[in-house]
């Protein structure tokens, strides 16, 4: 089906160049044959300008018409015109023709179709030039003389053409098909489909350009699918212990009041909590949510943050600390999306340190701009999970138990919060253990 599909598209691309082709080749024909026409139609020599100009120099240069044969017998151009010299009384000089029965001296009678050119010096006229109506054998004579190497130039070039334009052909027109192809599955829903890389730099800039939107069309699709089983996935527990609670209370299993209808609304705010922030997200990467940005203080930030979460710090026997803080650091930012950055980088080390760890903040200017890092000395992340940890619903706990609270979208809200702003954010292991996440706001963003 595929190599069907294929051969029909060459064909037409090929059947399309064809075209192209036939029509340069009959505009080359059409002016070859309106040439030949104009020469066998013309009565006029095309050497006349040849012709008249030498016979003006001759009269000059020998004060008369004595011996202006020599003109006409020296140059090979003029050597087989058939033409006729006539004096100022329009006697004959010198009769060119073939066949001709006037002798110099007698009287020249003009015949249809002939034409005179005056040979005039300083003024007067000297001389009159008759070019006769040629007859058509000396048309086709002159014809074959003049477009003879013009035809066989253009047979050999056409040739050449004809073989380089099938080359070209097959050289363009096979990446081309298959890229026509490759668009219509995907148009059609087959993500997968992929072309390889051949022909001219440009078709596989084109081809290589092509499988690039293929694999992003597929990943979108893939992450548009994983996102929906996860969002599914996330609001079925909510949904299911409130429908287990209220269900249980209707049947009489749980009083109307007391600890049933308490973990009931608790999964309420939990489900709430999940629906805002799946919109926060999705306005983050539409690049739609409103900032209000302003010069900000980050240490005024940093510390309400740290303020925060001292008691759960404290309730957990965990060190939470702001280790190092540079001075007047400055950055343009939304101090509102900042915090809520901060609280969920922060939140998250808490969520995922063993009691009696540690946490600490930093914030300092370097050479590339605003450096702030949350850290801690935990287990850290596998290497190969990295690269993940600022998707959807990614958690460190594969089981996705909730034990341990929170949406799993705190991270990958925070990574568009910033990028958004302008900055950029990253996380890397220690060597000796634990998680640094980095956000970094270059120099150009630190004044309005």
């Amino acid at each position: 089906m595929m190599n069907n599909s294929v051969q029909k598209i060459r064909q037409r691309l090929l059947l399309l160049l064809g075209r192209a082709f036939m029509a340069v080749l009959f505009v080359i024909l059409t002016i070859f044959l309106a040439t030949l026409g104009f020469l066998l139609s013309s009565s006029r020599s095309p050497f006349q300008s040849s012709i008249t100009e030498s016979l003006t120099g001759y009269y000059l240069g020998q004060d008369g018409w004595d011996g202006v044969e020599k003109v006409f017998d020296l140059d090979y151009r003029l050597r087989q015109s058939p033409v006729v010299l006539l004096n100022s009384e329009q006697r004959v000089l010198l009769d060119r023709r073939t066949g001709s029965t006037l002798s110099p001296g007698e009287m020249y009678e003009m015949g249809r179709g002939d034409v005179s050119i005056d040979i005039v010096v300083d003024g007067e006229r000297v001389g009159v030039l008759v070019i006769p109506s040629l007859p058509i054998y000396v048309r086709l004579r002159l014809a074959d003389g003049i477009l003879s190497p013009i035809g066989l130039i253009s047979l050999i070039l056409a040739l050449f053409a004809t073989v380089v334009g099938i080359l070209l052909m097959r050289r363009f027109v096979d990446p081309l098909a298959d890229v026509i192809y490759a668009a219509r599955s995907v148009a059609d829903g087959k993500l997968d489909t992929r072309i390889q890389t051949e022909g001219p730099q440009d078709l596989r800039s084109l081809s290589e350009s092509f499988n690039e939107m293929a694999a992003s069309l597929e990943r979108s699709d893939r992450e548009r699918r994983d996102m929906l089983a996860d969002v599914a996935h996330e609001l079925r527990t909510p949904l299911s212990v409130i429908r287990g609670r209220l269900e249980g209370i209707l049947d009489g299993i749980y009083p109307e009041n007391g600890s049933q209808v308490s973990l009931a609304l608790e999964h309420t705010y939990v489900l709430e909590r999940l629906i805002d922030d799946l919109r926060l997200l999705t306005l983050a990467e539409a690049r739609q949510l409103q900032f209000d940005k302003r010069l900000m203080e980050v240490n005024d930030v940093i510390e309400r943050v740290m303020a925060v979460f001292s008691a759960e710090a404290q309730e957990k026997n965990i060190s939470l600390s702001f280790s190092e803080k540079g001075e007047n650091l400055r950055v343009y930012v939304d101090p509102q999306r900042f915090e809520q950055v901060m609280s969920n980088l922060v939140g998250n080390a808490l969520r995922y340190i063993h009691d009696g760890g540690r946490v600490w903040v930093t914030a300092r200017e370097t050479t590339e701009g605003v450096s702030i890092t949350v850290n801690d000395n935990g287990a850290g992340i596998p290497n190969a999970d990295l690269h993940f940890i600022f998707d959807r619903f990614w958690r460190k706990d594969k089981s996705r138990s909730r034990s341990s609270g929170g949406t799993g979208l705190g991270l990958a809200i925070s990574k568009q919060l910033i990028e958004a702003q302008g900055g950029s954010i990253e996380a890397r292991n220690y060597p000796e253990g634990g998680l640094q996440v980095e956000i970094l706001f270059p120099s150009s963003d630190l004044t309005v």
